[in-house]
């Protein structure tokens, strides 16, 4: 299949399940929501190394948040409930608590699979805490030098799909570095993903294993330029560089979407991109199955 006389290798991305939450921060400015989403989706690309992967989802207007005033929605992912909440509490607490003006909330609903921020926060207020229970849903008001920290107490979970995946090949590193950045601006208008790495961008695509027993995982040599020859690889021979986007979603149908409109803007000729693939392991890793030439038919 060609795509705008690029390649669309007929391939699929391999993703799997992981446990996901949304996160609404607010704050008095955009400004300080954003700079709270951004603290709180520090070194958390990849569970390779990361305790979650987090990152802000988009900004909201006051007419979408709890409390009326700007804020972001942030979504996190990691394998399980138990290893979610941990991340959460000691992101939240870290990283928004400690932010001016900020408060957060659960941004999805809760049922019996949910987790516990605000409660575990509470007592950051050291017996000075106020409990306030609105519409069902409880808040903590813990006492900061600004004034207050209001957090929900539960922040609903549900099951997410992580690892979903495009790479771009091409001729030319910048002219490819700026087709996937188009991708990347085009692919964060899709409500309910993530894209976790830098700038949405990751250059050093991993493997499963590694010669050395104690890495999970490492380079994958089947797409570093500066192995050809030496190791067996996927790069057609006129091929300089390759961009992984990693995308990581609420629901299956949501990172399908993501990739096809990944692929309509990132397919650019123009730019030195030849080819368009996405990573997988035979279809051992995950159950989700992402085939390239599937969703963009769809």
């Amino acid at each position: 299949m060609l795509l705008d006389g690029v390649l669309i290798v007929d391939t699929f991305a391999e993703a799997f399940p992981m446990t996901a939450a949304r996160a609404i921060v607010t704050a008095d400015s955009t400004r300080w929501a954003e700079i709270a989403g951004r603290t709180i989706s520090g070194y958390a690309t990849s569970v390779i190394g990361c305790d979650a992967e987090v990152a802000v989802e988009r900004r909201l207007s006051p007419r979408e948040t709890p409390d009326g005033r700007p804020g972001v929605s942030v979504l996190a992912f990691a394998f399980s409930r138990e290893a979610l909440e941990k991340a959460l509490v000691n992101r939240v607490g870290q990283c928004v608590m400690t932010c001016p003006t900020t408060a957060c909330y659960n941004g999805l609903p809760v049922g019996e699979k949910s987790i516990v921020v605000g409660g575990r926060l509470r007592y950051f207020g050291d017996g000075w805490q106020i409990s306030k229970r609105l519409a069902g849903r409880r808040y903590w008001r813990l006492p900061v030098m600004d004034g207050e920290f209001v957090c929900e107490e539960a922040f609903g979970t549900v099951k997410g799909v992580a690892g979903g995946n495009l790479i771009l090949l091409g001729t030319d590193p910048a002219g490819v570095l700026a087709a996937a950045e188009e991708a990347v601006t085009v692919m964060r208008t899709v409500e309910g993903v993530i894209l976790p790495f830098p700038g949405g961008i990751a250059r050093s695509g991993s493997k499963v294993g590694s010669k050395y027993k104690a890495l999970r995982a490492s380079t994958n040599t089947a797409y570093a330029p500066g192995l050809r020859g030496l190791v067996p690889t996927d790069l057609p021979a006129d091929v300089r560089c390759a961009y992984e986007i990693v995308i990581d979603g609420l629901t299956l149908e949501a990172v399908e979407r993501a990739t096809a409109e990944g692929l309509r803007a990132g397919a650019r000729a123009s730019r030195g991109v030849v080819a368009a693939t996405a990573g997988n392991y035979g279809g051992k890793l995950g159950p989700f199955h992402i085939r390239l030439h599937d969703v963009l038919k769809r």
